[in-house]
């Protein structure tokens, strides 16, 4: 939950950063990984994540342009211009028409009331939970995972150390 916008800027910053930073590794190949057979593909959570920027802003009755609910899934780069741009118009409005003051206000959000602050958490949640199912399926698809909250696996032989068990 955040109680100020700037706090909530400086993450978002950060979060979309790292999102970008695993969406980049991707290939259109890797985005047919499946967690199981029939079950969700990495391309399926890589546009999940992006079309909920604009989702949960729609919920939270700030709306913002974006894809959105069940648009078809376009190749990774538009998909990647997509998240980029949204991800950047849901910092600009919030900023814009919302204040710290605002984010205890309460709003309605499937079937709750949640203040403001923690719809800004949950959307930074949100993209963390669903990056961390991508890295899984990457590593699955064979692709270079990168590091985002710490060092990857990999990452561990720039620093001349061995990897971290």
């Amino acid at each position: 939950m955040f109680s100020r916008i700037d706090d909530f800027r400086e993450s978002w910053e950060e979060e979309t950063q790292s999102t970008l930073k695993v969406y980049r590794n991707l290939t259109d190949a890797s985005l047919a990984q499946a967690v199981k057979p029939g079950g969700r593909t990495l391309g399926r959570i890589v546009w999940h994540t992006t079309m909920s920027l604009r989702d949960i802003m729609d919920e939270a009755k700030q709306p913002i342009p974006g894809p959105h609910g069940e648009d078809p899934q376009p190749p990774l780069p538009e998909i990647i211009r997509q998240y980029e741009a949204t991800a950047k118009v849901l910092e600009e409005t919030v900023s814009k028409h919302w204040t710290d003051a605002m984010l205890q206000e309460k709003v309605p959000m499937y079937g709750e009331h949640w203040t403001r602050g923690r719809v800004l958490g949950v959307l930074v949640v949100h993209q963390a939970h669903h990056r961390g199912q991508m890295t899984v399926l990457m590593r699955q698809a064979g692709l270079l995972v990168p590091g985002v909250c710490g060092p990857a696996y990999e990452d561990w032989a720039t620093y001349n150390m061995p990897p971290q068990t």
